[in-house]
């Protein structure tokens, strides 16, 4: 790897680096975690965010050739890790308890993303790219949504296995 020497290249490593997630998201973690999940509700939810999460894709690229660049991913370690830390919660728990562990990697995996769809966004306006910044605020104000969809889900499953406990 090049060493980073510009605010330009680290906003286009940064970029790939997001696109690296969603495409992850969209080729492999989200149709695992659809066929994993029992809840209806968290089901259609996932369901839906696989369909953004190919439109974020689509609007990454965008951005790329709007630099005029080519569209590249960028290995993202930070969400490799996220993805091998469900993984292994997954092997490690009962079947009854999946619905939450995908709920919990959900909502980690939704605020990361958060954080570099804000981190792009600033540095697209700070170097003056309007049309990424219109593109990537598209992806951030879904991702949000998203979360708050997953937060309520996941409110509601924990206290219906609360219920189940007592």
């Amino acid at each position: 790897m090049s060493q980073i020497t510009n605010p330009r290249e680290l906003f286009l490593h940064e970029l790939g680096d997001i696109l690296y997630v969603e495409r992850a998201l969209a080729n492999e973690v989200l149709p695992k975690l659809i066929s994993e999940v029992q809840d209806t509700e968290f089901k259609e939810a996932l369901e839906q965010h696989l369909e953004q999460t190919r439109g974020h894709m689509a609007n990454l690229k965008q951005v790329f050739e709007e630099l005029g660049e080519a569209p590249h991913a960028e290995q993202c370690i930070g969400f490799d890790g996220l993805k091998a830390e469900h993984d292994k919660l997954v092997e490690e728990s009962s079947p009854e308890l999946i619905d939450s562990v995908d709920l919990g990697a959900a909502a980690r995996t939704e605020n990361y993303e958060i954080a570099a769809y804000e981190g792009l966004r600033r540095m697209a306006k700070a170097m003056g790219e309007d049309r990424a910044v219109d593109l990537l605020d598209t992806n951030l104000k879904e991702e949000k949504e998203a979360l708050r969809l997953v937060e309520k889900i996941s409110t509601r499953v924990s206290n219906e296995s609360a219920k189940a406990l007592a």
